[in-house]
């Protein structure tokens, strides 16, 4: 007989990773830091579907799941390039220090 977790252990494992990257994404000021939050928060919903999809025994979450992916994929790759440019014009990257959009 297999022993299953139980859907609430992912669930609590998910809410602390999405108030993690929630938290990081709120207080760190450095913008691969905050990326890094993201998708940590991308990775939360993720296995929030997943346990879901398990527990329901439908394929609708993995679908869901690999969509995210590819969004998180674009995400990585368009925030990378911006910071890029960003390190290249102001020598840095704490959002502090990023004020140009201000009149």
């Amino acid at each position: 007989m297999i022993n299953e977790v139980p859907i609430s252990y992912y669930l609590l494992l998910s809410a602390i990773l999405f108030a993690i990257g929630a938290g990081g994404v709120l207080i760190r000021r450095n913008v691969i830091i905050v990326l890094m939050c993201i998708e940590m928060m991308m990775n939360a919903v993720n296995l929030t579907f997943v346990a879901f999809s398990r527990y329901l025994d439908s394929a609708a979450g993995q679908i869901f799941v690999f969509m995210i992916m590819a969004v998180a994929a674009v995400e990585v790759a368009i925030g990378l390039a911006l910071l890029v440019e960003l390190n290249r014009h102001k020598q840095t990257v704490n959002t502090d220090d990023m004020n140009s959009l201000k009149g």
